[in-house]
């Protein structure tokens, strides 16, 4: 296994620093194991800083105008190059499944065929000049505040918001033009204007017509994504098209990773950075050790409502109502732009026995890896607890408690997270939940998924089986809705109802 190459001068280490960890990010998707994800992100840095340096493209902001990508992206593209070099020579066993089966389909052709049949945004990126493009990047698909970026680019920080408006039209420029001189049957041809008109205004309505083409047309909708700047689709837009397999997923990773090093300020604090969230001062450990302090008091707090049993007695109001009235009054909130930062700590699952103890592990998996590092947030619906009176038994308290997160939700889709937390230890596990307007759950991350009409169950993968006592398990996915888009409900671990969070 290559080492990783050794920086060149300090404008190169500032970059093997940035670099090296969105790539070991996307590796870690891309394979079964850890120590397989740290040789593949190695050999794929080699190999990529090898032809950025061959085309003399180290700086990450210059006049130049080059037919590159910005750096990340370049060594995102190299991670892709190599994972397929290890499926065609016979490694591909330590590659995700998922990723094997699409390498060996005519997607993953497409990003390394003739130029004409590249994804739009592929070639709207590599049309743009290398000052311009690593910009968008940079605050779309990474995530990083503005701030920052204008410090890492050298740009003034109080005109950097106008410029990434510029930015992104004149991505949608190149992309216009990629997309009318891409091969287009007649059909495809006809409404390449009109997609251009509607696509310009956030109030225009989508024909009918244009709107079942776009359905089952999947060159015209990758365009209709880079072409429509509002909405907020645009980072998926740029991952999709450049980095392909993986790329929504890599991008909610870059988002959460952006607010952990942000820390618990959350977004405001984001727009009055004016450096790296990494660079401490005086004031920042003051500050931080008056949040250690007050997350030390929160955990003692949650320690103490972690033992009041579940159910009537949790502050939850003890409604008896059924799922499908507390789906239906909770599925009508609408998605926060930004998430809130995560809380610090966990609320563990009380335990039959009086003498337990919340375990140190309540806020991560027992594995620990490919699930985020922050807990999601949210609300959701659970199975409703059974009266008892004459005639009934009590039913046990729930074992498990579930929060669901709708992250995002645009038109016809939405990206959402689901976290439960589980008083007792699991080797292995599954999570059911029941959609009550007919949503279809598509592509999952950290976890299989399996829909058998509305109800939707999540297998836990090889590396996050095993979970301790108290511990988190997440995993999040895509869907798409029709009409509303209710919250679901029912949820159950391995056939066990779970209570709301």
């Amino acid at each position: 296994m290559p080492d990783v190459p050794t920086p060149q001068d300090a404008t190169e280490a500032a970059l093997f620093s940035e670099c090296w960890d969105a790539v070991l990010s996307y590796a870690d998707l891309c394979t079964s194991g850890s120590l397989t994800a740290h040789q593949l992100a190695t050999e794929a840095f080699t190999l990529g800083m090898r032809e950025v340096r061959a085309a003399g493209a180290v700086s990450v902001r210059g006049p130049a105008r080059r037919a590159g990508l910005p750096m990340i992206a370049e060594l995102l593209t190299a991670v892709r190059a190599t994972a397929a070099g290890w499926e065609a020579g016979g490694q591909g066993h330590k590659l995700d499944p998922d990723l094997r089966l699409w390498l060996n389909s005519g997607q993953a052709a497409r990003y390394s065929g003739p130029p004409p049949g590249r994804p739009v945004a592929l070639r709207g990126l590599r049309d743009m000049q290398d000052a311009d493009a690593s910009l968008l990047w940079l605050a779309e698909a990474e995530a990083l505040p503005l701030p920052t970026v204008a410090r890492r680019l050298g740009l003034d920080p109080v005109t950097v918001a106008d410029e990434l408006d510029q930015v992104r039209g004149l991505f949608r420029d190149r992309c216009r033009r990629a997309h009318l001189d891409s091969p287009m049957d007649a059909q495809c041809r006809s409404y390449a204007r009109l997609l251009d008109a509607v696509t310009r205004s956030p109030a225009a309505d989508t024909p009918g017509d244009l709107s079942r083409h776009l359905a089952t047309c999947v060159r015209c909708a990758e365009a209709a994504a880079c072409l429509r700047l509002h909405g907020g689709g645009l980072p998926a837009a740029l991952a999709g098209g450049v980095i392909g397999w993986g790329g929504l997923a890599y991008l909610e990773r870059r988002r959460r990773a952006a607010e952990v090093r942000l820390g618990v300020a959350g977004p405001g604090a984001a727009r009055t950075d004016t450096g790296d969230p990494e660079e401490g001062t005086s004031s920042t450990r003051v500050l931080r050790g008056g949040l250690i302090a007050a997350a030390v008091l929160l955990s003692a707090l949650a320690l103490g409502v972690s033992m009041m049993p579940f159910g009537v007695g949790d502050g939850s109001g003890g409604s008896a109502a059924s799922g499908d009235d507390i789906a239906a009054a909770r599925g009508d909130r609408q998605p926060a732009a930004v998430p809130a930062p995560s809380r610090s700590t966990a609320v563990p699952a009380p335990s039959r026995s009086p003498s337990a103890t919340p375990s140190p592990s309540a806020t991560r998996t027992g594995t620990g890896r490919k699930n985020p590092d922050t807990e999601p947030q949210g609300s959701t619906s659970s199975a409703a607890a059974a009266a008892t009176g004459p005639g009934r038994t009590a039913v046990p308290a729930a074992t498990c408690r579930v929060a669901y997160d709708l992250v995002n939700q645009w038109a016809d889709g939405f990206q959402a997270t689901v976290s439960v937390t589980t008083a007792r230890p699991l080797s292995g596990w599954q999570v059911a939940w029941t959609f009550p307007d007919g949503q279809q759950a598509g592509q999952m991350w950290d976890a299989t998924v399996r829909q058998d009409g509305s109800r939707v169950t999540a297998t836990a993968a090889d590396y996050n089986r095993t979970v301790a006592a108290h511990g988190t398990l997440s995993f999040g996915f895509l869907a798409t809705w029709q009409g509303r888009n209710r919250a679901p409900y029912h949820f159950t671990l391995n056939g066990q109802p779970c209570a709301a969070d």
